[in-house]
């Protein structure tokens, strides 16, 4: 059976003020696949996010998400795709579960029942009693699921994350990558940036090092140990220096 890639470039150049943010850059991820993306800051890891959700036009090379060039469609391919930064922006006044029905509402165009808001924060991994207080009593952690929550009611196809884990407590990050895993069991495609050579090789199916705009090297998390990974990792940021 032919797969087809959820999020996809095709020889992506990306440039600001006349510097190359990236370069020639061609990566895939596919349905049920989560792609954990390492660099140092400055790699251009944030920029392919943009890049995906058309926050930034490609100077050569094209962005597809769900076989749609971004640049063409910018509103269809935002349809597929839902995004989780590494600070989720929710109303503090709000209660989660609140704060779920007016972003799904917005996503969506339409109200979904109380009853299915509330499952979909427990699914996210929300007590019901947290549910209903507000996000200013809410760690990073939880909203987090919030965001979680929220591309959930969206039915995203594909997850675009961006440093997703930084700030949390080990025992918070494990959780937080046992729902990406979970939701890649459901066939979503994830692609998440991170510092964190841990978090890339407990959660992800593939890794890629990226370094000055360049995509270095992708490994199969399965094929690889942390020590191999973190060698690697260590060698290109060298040699690129």
């Amino acid at each position: 059976m032919v797969v087809f890639p959820m999020l996809e470039t095709h020889d992506l150049c990306v440039e600001y003020d006349g510097a190359v943010a990236l370069q020639s850059l061609n990566i895939r991820v596919d349905p049920g696949e989560i792609y954990c993306l390492l660099g140092a800051n400055g790699a251009g890891k944030t920029t392919l996010i943009n890049a995906f959700l058309g926050f930034v036009e490609p100077a050569t090379g094209s962005v597809h998400v769900n076989g749609l060039d971004v640049s063409r469609y910018p509103l269809e391919s935002k349809q597929g795709a839902a995004y989780i930064p590494e600070q989720v922006m929710l109303y503090s006044v709000l209660s989660g579960i609140e704060n779920l029905d007016y972003f799904a509402a917005l996503a969506t165009g339409r109200r979904l029942p109380k009853a299915r808001l509330m499952a979909l924060l427990v699914q996210a991994g929300l007590s019901e009693e947290a549910a209903s207080r507000r996000i200013s009593t809410y760690s990073k952690g939880m909203r987090q699921k919030v965001g979680i929550a929220i591309a959930l009611a969206k039915g995203a196809k594909a997850l675009l994350l961006d440093e997703p884990t930084s700030g949390l407590d080990p025992s918070a990050a494990n959780e937080f990558s046992l729902l990406l895993r979970q939701a890649a069991s459901r066939g979503v495609a994830i692609l998440t940036t991170t510092h964190d050579l841990f978090h890339a090789k407990q959660t992800g199916t593939r890794i890629g090092i990226m370094r000055k705009g360049h995509l270095l090297v992708e490994f199969d998390s399965v094929a690889v140990s942390h020590e191999e990974l973190e060698a690697a990792y260590l060698e290109h940021m060298r040699v690129m220096q």
